[in-house]
């Protein structure tokens, strides 16, 4: 009897090897799998300066600059594989929010303005090695159509735009394109649950135009337009929880 039980925690060792050692089989061709994570965006952003178009003082004026605020949203990413190596991934995510703050000569007016971002994504992915291993580097190339709401400026930049008469102003910020450059990893813990980790870099710009409506005695200068072309080029990391089905 004894030595049957000195056997127990030989067997128990062997088990949690195999374990270990089984094909995981988590992303082969025909898997779907949902991730659900955290997106951080952190733009790599330049402005071109304001030029206003008409009106008093119209010109370029290179020192009215700006920069963008990091953001984190909550993001869904599906994923379907179509041979256990290639795969195509939806990237969604409720949008983040942007804050525009002023440098140069806008610094003393703090924050300018915010904008929602929304920017879902289709991106095509290679993943390295065999459907049974858990560890899996991949690499991916696709794109991102890129449009904006809730796009509000502060009221100090309003009045400054709008002559400091104390008028009101708004902005537009163009819609586009973009190609989306990604690299990373997922680890499987089982054939259904695995977490994931990626870097993107997604080259983009925005035009804004933005009016200008003066009010009291400069009212009757009608609206009053400026231009600006914003870079953004955010770095976008994810790192999220995944289930197939």
């Amino acid at each position: 009897m004894q030595k049957q039980f000195s056997f127990l925690p030989k067997i128990a060792a062997l088990s949690v090897m195999a374990a270990f050692a089984a094909p995981v089989m988590a992303q082969t061709a025909g898997s779907n799998i949902v991730n659900v994570g955290w997106f951080h965006l952190q733009p790599q952003d330049s402005s071109s300066g304001l030029t206003k178009l008409n009106g008093p003082q119209a010109g370029f004026f290179p020192n009215s600059t700006s920069t963008v605020s990091n953001a984190d949203t909550l993001g869904i990413a599906f994923t379907h594989f179509f041979t256990d190596n290639f795969a195509v991934t939806a990237d969604l995510g409720i949008p983040p929010e942007f804050k525009l703050k002023g440098t140069g000569d806008l610094q003393a007016l703090g924050e300018l303005g915010k904008a929602k971002q929304w920017s879902p994504a289709i991106v095509a992915k290679w993943y390295f090695g065999g459907a049974q291993d858990a560890f899996r580097p991949f690499v991916g190339a696709g794109v991102t159509y890129v449009w904006y709401s809730d796009v509000s400026l502060s009221q100090a930049f309003q009045n400054r735009a709008s002559l400091n008469s104390g008028g009101t102003a708004t902005a537009n910020l163009s819609s586009s394109w973009a190609p989306v450059l990604t690299g990373g990893a997922t680890y499987a813990f089982n054939d259904r649950w695995s977490a994931s980790f990626s870097v993107s870099y997604i080259p983009l710009k925005t035009d804004a135009d933005i009016t200008a409506n003066p009010a009291g005695a400069f009212a009757g200068l009608g609206p009053q337009r400026y231009k600006t072309t914003i870079t953004l080029d955010p770095i976008v990391t994810f790192l999220s929880v995944g289930y197939k089905f």
